[in-house]
């Protein structure tokens, strides 16, 4: 990988027929709290792999994810946090039992204004097969999976053959109110299956006053 500006592919074999991954997003650590809830750790437990679907902002995050499963991350603009740290790219391909997972942050696809949210692909992409050749545009090739983040809303959606997850913000779900949240993405022979997971918030950082 010449720098973190670029789609870096990977190939990870997991120990079992059954590949489970952690998925988690927009953690910004230590912008709001110390460090994660232990209670995403007890969701990722047992997990082959943790994928970071970006606004990580300090390598420690990702040491503190690693402590439970090996991790892949995205982050706009990563080599300004993250140097050439080999977990880090702008975006990824990975490839996990046969799967190809698309890994990213904002999500944005040609023809498509907006983000991706609840029913907003249909309006988007209403012929069949439209939608992936929008997002082999984005990753370069074809995409069984894709791995989202930036709007800090959960979200799972299958759409023309492809599994779209945005597993929330563990710290700042979107809107405000909803509840913390993870997922989990299982891969199986018979197709991948992708679950929310409710987490407690990490204690926050109080907010600071504006210097008037």
């Amino acid at each position: 990988m010449k720098d973190n500006g670029a789609t870096l592919w990977s190939s990870w074999i997991p120990r079992r027929e059954r590949a489970r991954i952690g998925l988690i997003s927009d953690t910004h650590i230590p912008q709001v709290a110390e460090e994660l809830s232990p209670h995403v750790g007890r969701a990722f437990k047992g997990v082959d792999l943790i994928l970071h679907a970006g606004d990580v902002y300090v390598p420690s995050c990702l040491d503190w994810l690693e402590r439970i499963a090996p991790v892949r991350a995205v982050e706009m603009g990563g080599a300004v946090h993250f140097g050439r740290d080999h977990r880090v790219a702008h975006k990824q391909v990975i490839e996990v039992q046969g799967y190809a997972i698309g890994l990213i942050h904002d999500l944005m696809l040609p023809g498509m204004l907006g983000e991706v949210r609840p029913g907003a692909l249909q309006a988007a992409f209403p012929d069949s097969g439209s939608l992936q050749a929008a997002l082999q545009w984005v990753f370069g090739a074809r995409v069984d999976i894709v791995v989202f983040g930036h709007t800090h809303e959960a979200l799972i959606e299958a759409y023309q053959g492809v599994l779209l997850v945005n597993p929330g913000s563990p710290t700042l779900p979107s809107p405000a109110g909803r509840p913390a949240t993870v997922a989990i993405l299982e891969l199986t022979p018979a197709g991948p299956e992708a679950r929310v997971i409710e987490v407690p918030r990490p204690p926050l950082f109080p907010q600071r006053r504006p210097i008037v």
